[in-house]
């Protein structure tokens, strides 16, 4: 028995079930039936007909056609009800069946392949969450492809250009220099930065990054940046920061260093691509949640790149970028620690009229 299929099992027991119902409808059948008979006998000879000398024949005849109908009626249901067992056992047993031959496709590497729904609310149930689950799986497949493919695209640039300048200085083609140096620091630096921001980034999607959420007033951490962010402005760059705080403004519930980290990614962003004009980090509430908006006039970005701002390593002009030293995904980072403390982030943006990201955060 502990070896028998599922579909087995049900049938067995299904048919156990039928079995002890009808054999004891046979045995109180046999046993309270005659005497209801002789009962009924009583009962006509009270009304005048005498059945008297008759009476055990009738009995007799009585148990002899009962227990033939019994033994046919018995035949029929033992049938019909082992016929019902094994399709309802097949019934059920053939959505597991499926699940059985999609899971095995899925260790061969076919993610998208979904189990269909069933007219059985718990299965249909069963269906439904591992289709979910499947859906989970294939997204993190596709995640671990790109990521893949991006890491491999972002490290082919900086890996040649090592790879040309040490060639060059051992064949004696270029000229041993600080500037060459320099140049490969910087290479050496951009690589680093990336793989920190990846392995960052790795623990928020796996939920391992910790969030130390508590109340505290967002105004000495934003007047901090923007005097921090101000002082490393060139002073013949015509480029204004200023921060528009109410007084009104209620603690928030968030974790300070990883806004801080927000906001530097947000604020080194509006500067890199802001060359006149000003940067603005304007504070409001709306609801239950605090808005930090960086509003910046810089070159801005067409309306077609906007829905992906917030993907890894997508980049609205590559070779700048690049060239700055961005990893192109700090606003991936941005995004995610936004989420792990409840809020959301947006943008709004015209190209040649600036950009204006935003995040909020709840209040306590």
């Amino acid at each position: 028995m502990s070896r028998l299929g599922l579909r087995s099992r049900l049938f067995l027991s299904h048919l156990t079930v039928m079995m002890v119902g009808v054999v004891t409808l046979t045995v109180i059948g046999k046993i309270s039936s005659p005497r209801f008979f002789v009962v009924y006998l009583e009962s006509i000879e009270v009304r005048g007909i005498k059945v008297q000398q008759m009476r055990k024949e009738l009995v007799r005849g009585f148990e002899i056609a009962w227990s033939r109908g019994a033994g046919w009626s018995l035949i029929a249901g033992v049938s019909a009800a082992a016929g019902l067992s094994y399709l309802v056992a097949k019934r059920i047993v053939q959505p597991l069946e499926q699940m059985k031959e999609i899971t095995n496709k899925f260790a061969a590497g076919h993610l998208e392949e979904r189990v269909p729904t069933n007219e059985i609310p718990e299965l249909d149930q069963l269906s439904a969450s591992f289709n979910r689950m499947a859906m989970g799986l294939e997204g993190v497949e596709q995640r671990r492809r790109d990521l893949v493919t991006d890491l491999t695209h972002e490290l082919r640039t900086p890996l040649t250009v090592l790879r040309g300048y040490l060639e060059g200085l051992s064949d004696g083609t270029i000229e041993s220099s600080p500037s060459v140096y320099f140049l490969l620091v910087r290479e050496t630096e951009r690589m680093q930065r990336l793989v920190n921001d990846l392995q960052e980034l790795s623990k928020m999607e796996a939920g391992y990054l910790p969030i130390d959420a508590r109340p505290f007033d967002l105004h000495p951490l934003l007047s901090a940046l923007i005097r921090k962010f101000s002082d490393q402005l060139p002073p013949e760059d015509n480029l204004q920061l200023r921060l528009k705080f109410p007084s009104d403004i209620p603690l928030v519930f968030a974790d300070a260093e990883r806004v801080e980290q927000i906001l530097v990614n947000l604020l080194s962003n509006a500067l890199r691509y802001t060359s006149k004009g000003s940067v603005t980090v304007q504070v409001s509430r709306e609801a239950q949640h605090v808005w930090i908006a960086v509003i910046d006039t810089g070159k801005g970005i067409a309306s077609n790149d906007l829905p992906y701002v917030f993907e890894r390593f997508w980049r609205a002009d590559r070779s700048r970028d690049r060239h700055s030293g961005g990893t192109g995904i700090g606003l991936s980072i941005c995004r995610r620690l936004v989420e792990l403390q409840g809020g959301k982030i947006e943008v709004i943006s015209q190209l040649g009229q600036g950009s204006t990201f935003r995040f909020s955060l709840p209040i306590v």
